[in-house]
């Protein structure tokens, strides 16, 4: 299969500081990134992630909805943003409003998102809390592709960490935090360099169906990418 070498261009959603944005836009920098952040964009003009991306020399600003807008509007307005820039991917880093049916057709296959659990474990919101009250020995995050159902599309590649007797929501949270930060860059890598792609409602990676997501720890052990 032949490698892509050049960027492709990337548009990030984000809602807050935009911690995953700051890593995926870092990671840009890497010779053997495969892309580029053409675009951050939020529906919060409080957001502090748009100071730190325009820090990073990225272009950001805000896509506020009407107080009269429905959802499926305010896809079209953030369309309308975001396709100027024709990027390969959308990616969602922290983005917390749930997108149109529309949004979501328009860019079939193109929009990425991570989420703060060991999907199918614990969709929506409070993840951490969650997993501590059902006592999980481990949690993680996941990146997977999106689809209508919330936290539902394919996963692509799970980090898991213990958790720790002493752990409490900050403490979780801020751990499975650092392992967002690792793989979102590698599955945006892997789709702008055209290893990764979405069809019959399936995730493929190297022209293999993935019948479960990709686990880091393991790329680590056999140090692979």
């Amino acid at each position: 299969m032949s490698i892509k070498t050049h960027r492709e261009p990337i548009v990030i959603l984000i809602s807050g500081r935009g911690s995953n944005m700051r890593a995926l836009i870092e990671r840009s920098r890497d010779a053997a990134a495969g892309y580029e952040v053409a675009l951050v964009l939020s529906d919060k003009p409080s957001a502090a992630g748009l100071a730190a991306a325009r820090d990073l020399g990225v272009p950001a600003r805000a896509v506020v909805p009407a107080e009269t807008a429905d959802r499926a509007a305010y896809g079209r307005d953030l369309a309308a943003a975001i396709d100027p820039c024709a990027p390969s991917l959308v990616v969602l880093a922290g983005f917390m409003r749930i997108l149109s049916a529309e949004f979501v057709a328009r860019y079939s296959g193109r929009i990425l998102n991570i989420h703060p659990s060991l999907l199918p474990k614990y969709p929506g919101l409070h993840t951490h809390r969650r997993a501590l009250e059902a006592h999980e020995a481990e949690h993680g995050a996941t990146v997977h592709f999106v689809t209508e159902q919330l936290d539902g599309g394919p996963a692509v590649i799970q980090a898991r960490i213990k958790v720790n007797p002493d752990d409490d929501e900050d403490s979780l949270a801020a751990r499975v935090q650092t392992e967002e930060h690792r793989i979102y860059p590698l599955a945006v890598r892997w789709f702008c360099e055209g290893r990764l792609r979405y069809a019959e409602e399936r995730a493929w990676l190297d022209g293999t169906v993935l019948s479960g997501p990709v686990q880091y720890d393991e790329i680590e052990a056999s140090g692979g990418r």
